[in-house]
């Protein structure tokens, strides 16, 4: 396709071929607080009928800490891509961010394209990427893929969209757990995320 061309990829930093860095590409990183992620990652899973059965909830946090999840390990996924963000045009966002001031982010990306959103289209962008409208929206919450791919009746793909729901599967010991992990994989890094809002 002619440029420019508009790429979609959840993988890792090291899997991304070298032609986006000779290119001299823009790449927009969107990355959600752990704990977050780790329960709509498990919900993912649980209605995601061509990856591997996640289990309990027990066992999959233990597997998502391992990195034994597809797409492979969190941690090192979001600090590789962290620590680019200085060599390379990496605009690096944060879903609670997102999730908080969507304007804001909205225009931040405009920024990075190079583009400044006149208030109409600002206004369209805000309210089409709300939550909200993506979950009635069956171009965007999948309502339309076939059960035996994505099965809605065992956890919607557009579940909740909250900031600290990982606060209603965690128990205080497996919160204790992950945030040890967490200081361990995340030594020496200054990046941060907030799991409430």
């Amino acid at each position: 396709m002619p440029p420019p061309r508009t790429l979609k990829t959840h993988l890792p930093l090291e899997l991304v071929p070298p032609s986006f860095w000779e290119q001299d590409c823009k790449v927009i990183y969107v990355a959600r607080n752990p704990k977050d992620n780790a329960v709509s990652y498990f919900h993912f899973q649980r209605m995601n009928q061509w990856l591997p059965a996640p289990g309990c909830w027990d066992q999959y946090l233990e597997t998502f800490l391992s990195g034994g999840v597809p797409w492979g390990s969190w941690f090192d996924h979001v600090r590789a891509w962290w620590d680019a963000r200085d060599k390379h045009r990496i605009l690096y966002l944060f879903y609670e961010e997102l999730h908080k001031d969507p304007r804001g982010e909205i225009q931040k990306v405009g920024r990075f394209l190079g583009r400044e959103l006149p208030e109409p289209v600002l206004e369209t962008i805000v309210e089409h990427t709300s939550f909200e409208s993506m979950r009635e929206n069956p171009m965007a919450n999948y309502s339309t893929v076939p059960p035996f791919i994505l099965d809605h009746a065992v956890s919607p793909f557009m579940r909740k969209g909250t900031v600290g729901d990982w606060k209603t599967q965690f128990t205080v010991a497996q919160s204790e757990r992950f945030d040890a992990e967490w200081a361990q994989r995340m030594e020496g890094s200054d990046l941060r995320f907030h799991t409430r809002l």
